[in-house]
């Protein structure tokens, strides 16, 4: 078994942070734009709270949310668990998105340096704290310069004591490159980073310029728990539940079938030294990257008790490393013959960062 070590630090900030942190999401409960479910279902509050302190109990210390995240309620949840030992955890949080708390609607997006200033007090109110750790600008898309232009202000806001670094999330490497460029607090970058969808050119940011990789859906949304087969369908009030152009990884409330060969495909090389399929999905995300820190959904102790022992196996041992990416090559390779074009990237093909 490879040794992982039990923290890791959050790029050039110099905070230290568990390995593994906890996506807290779910735990924000049902909101939506309009009628479009925008959360995971119906939670139980309580139960997402004991979830949060059994993580602490555990050794994980990082905790990332979003202050849209149920419209608000998530952070205070968040910030309810953490209470009596917000000394013990590193907080991230996002901004950029509007929302109304009353009725749990998301309303649209702002950019402005003066809702920037207005949220981060609204997300320290909710959370009980007078400090946030990691403060990401949630506007993935957002263009290079808009972002640049936040970046005096987020400044302020480490001088003023109220945030003590920042990031963007976004699955754009220009983004990211950015920030790490010309940001100096700027500590991470928020992907999407998985056995299922690997981040090459990400990561080359990553290292480029000293930036933690949060690595946002490790476990496919659920697909690399071993919860969902083809029959598995997800209930309307679920953002899985309905059809989405991002969301790639499910269509129409079921899993896609082509992401369901691809977990068939690696499964045995994540499972093979006794892992869970989550836990392997997990070792897979360490052994890829020294920067990398998953951060998969939880809303139950059970799936926190799972998710947190994958800390004790560590990195997928290199032959197992080798043999994911063989299997899921092999798949590639039937899909060209099939179709005659690829129909996934091929991972491990990172390419120059400017």
């Amino acid at each position: 078994m490879r040794t992982l070590r039990s923290t890791r630090r959050l790029g050039r900030s110099g905070i230290e942070v568990s390995a593994l942190g906890m996506g807290c999401w779910a735990i924000g409960g049902p909101w939506a734009e309009g009628s479009t479910p925008l959360g995971w279902g119906a939670v139980d509050d309580e139960e997402s709270v004991r979830a949060v302190r059994r993580a602490l109990d555990l050794g994980v210390t990082f905790f990332d949310t979003a202050d849209t995240y149920g419209a608000g309620h998530g952070e205070r949840i968040l910030g309810r668990a953490l209470a009596g030992r917000r000394h013990e955890a590193v907080v991230a949080t996002k901004w950029g998105y509007t929302f109304d708390e009353q009725a749990r609607q998301a309303t649209g997006k702002d950019a402005s340096p003066t809702y920037l200033r207005r949220a981060v007090h609204d997300s320290l109110r909710r959370l009980g704290t007078g400090w946030i750790d990691l403060y990401q600008l949630h506007l993935a898309d957002l263009p290079v310069a808009r972002g640049q232009d936040l970046v005096g202000t987020l400044e302020e806001l480490v001088a003023d004591g109220l945030i003590r670094a920042y990031g963007w999330s976004t699955d754009r490497p220009d983004r990211a490159a950015a920030f790490g460029r010309d940001a100096p607090h700027a500590a991470a970058v928020q992907h999407n980073l998985s056995v299922l969808r690997d981040a090459p050119d990400m990561l080359a940011v990553c290292n480029r310029y000293d930036l933690a990789g949060i690595n946002r859906g490790p476990l496919g949304m659920g697909l690399l728990t071993g919860k969902y087969g083809p029959g598995s369908t997800l209930p309307r009030d679920d953002i899985r539940g309905w059809t989405s152009g991002w969301l790639e990884w499910f269509r129409g409330g079921r899993p896609a079938p082509e992401w369901l060969r691809r977990v068939e495909a690696a499964r045995a090389a994540l499972t093979a030294d006794g892992r869970t399929l989550a836990q392997g999905a997990l070792g897979w995300l360490w052994a890829r990257s020294d920067r990398t820190i998953p951060i998969p959904g939880c809303r139950t102790v059970a799936q926190v008790e799972e998710n947190a022992a994958a800390l004790a196996w560590g990195p997928l041992e290199p032959d197992h490393f080798v043999e994911v990416e063989r299997q899921l090559a092999a798949l590639r390779a039937a899909a060209l013959r099939a179709v005659d074009r690829p129909y996934w990237p091929s991972p491990m093909q990172p390419v120059a960062v400017s």
